[in-house]
């Protein structure tokens, strides 16, 4: 039997600090670029002005705005005041580190928290290439925050599997695979169906009954997808961001025409207009403050998502979509899109999407030949 290549890793967005996006020059990579370590990268992190790789060897490695090394890694989560690096400990124990994030990993980190991880269950990847589980601690018992305090205990009773932080909110997936989310909720992000902060983890009513199997947080709007591969998605909708009518881009006219690519069924192309077909105004959607139902092209099923600041990315069964100037779309210009669009350079290339990280103003995607796993 032949041996099974792995896959590699692809970056397109903003780079402008000259981070690592594969082999594009410039501020900008407008379709994804293998990284030149992306074989042997297993997991990436991206803030606004630098990402953190770390190496199937244990290494984490800094690109952008500051730079730096070390060995020894198992996790790494990026953000602009601080940089969390989880390091092999003694025995089953990990230790947690906080650095500054232009330390160079040289020195002292400001603090350091030994961790005793949860039990692997059976469907750890293991060594398959996978976004971190930072900030959420191997203990699932507490979580880091970018600004003080920065250790935050969780209650027991969440039992955490997932925790993702926006800009001014949490999202905290369960093991029964509920959703909780607290923080600011100007934006709806919160999914409360009001614009109303919580200040502790609050059950999210509208998906109880569903059981979701990952979240995601952007800036400010949030993302699930349910076990059965359904997407929903609520929050703010500045740039597109949900997939739904934005006021912003009919006004700037950057709502383009939808290619035809296939996905319609009748073959023909579409343009999203202000008007609905009775000549009333279309419901632009500037907030949505409660989780909507998205409608993937062709019915496909969604298993994994991320999200940047304005921006989203889907990975389904078959291939990767995003909805979202930076090029961080994939789709080969700065165009911003309020409705899924595939991005075709996986479907060129013959390559099959497995894993999405998305920065703030850009993405990095782990595919696979098709036919490989």
């Amino acid at each position: 039997m032949a041996e099974e290549r792995p896959g590699a890793w692809f970056g397109f967005g903003f780079c402008g600090f000259g981070q690592e996006l594969g082999s594009g020059r410039g501020h900008q990579v407008h379709s994804p670029s293998p990284l030149r370590a992306g074989v042997d990268v297993c997991c990436v992190s991206a803030s606004w002005s630098y990402t953190a790789f770390v190496t199937r060897g244990g290494r984490v490695e800094l690109s952008g705005s500051v730079s730096g090394a070390a060995g020894g890694c198992r996790d790494a989560w990026a953000s602009e005041g601080l940089l969390l690096v989880l390091r092999a400990g003694p025995g089953p124990e990990a230790l947690l580190q906080a650095w500054a994030p232009d330390s160079a990993l040289r020195g002292e980190p400001l603090w350091a928290h030994n961790v005793v991880p949860e039990a692997k269950g059976e469907d750890d990847p293991g060594g398959e290439a996978q976004t971190g589980r930072l900030p959420l601690l191997p203990c699932a018992r507490a979580y880091v925050s970018p600004r003080p305090p920065f250790y935050r205990p969780l209650a027991p009773e969440l039992r955490a599997r997932q925790l993702e932080l926006g800009a001014e909110h949490a999202l905290l997936l369960d093991a029964a695979g509920q959703v909780f989310s607290w923080g600011g909720g100007r934006h709806g992000q919160l999914g409360h169906g009001t614009l109303e902060a919580e200040l502790e983890p609050r059950l999210l009513e509208a998906l109880q009954g569903l059981t979701m199997a990952e979240v995601a947080a952007g800036g400010w709007h949030s993302v699930c997808v349910s076990e059965t591969g359904d997407i929903y998605i609520w929050g703010w909708n500045e740039s597109g961001q949900l997939a739904l009518p934005t006021r912003n881009l009919a006004e700037d006219g950057e709502t383009v025409a939808r290619e035809a690519t296939g996905l319609n069924e009748d073959g023909s192309q579409v343009k999203r207009t202000g008007r609905v077909e009775d000549g009333a105004p279309a419901p632009f959607i500037a907030v949505q403050p409660f989780p909507a139902l998205l409608d993937l092209p062709l019915g496909s099923d969604a298993v994994k998502v991320s999200c940047g600041s304005r921006h989203t990315a889907v990975v389904t069964r078959e291939w990767g979509w995003e909805a979202g100037k930076y090029g961080q779309l994939g789709h080969k210009d700065t165009t911003s899109l309020d409705w899924p669009r595939r991005v075709e350079y996986f479907v060129d290339k013959q390559l099959q999407v497995k894993a999405v990280t998305c920065g703030p103003w850009n993405t990095y995607v782990y595919a696979v030949e098709k036919g490989k796993s």
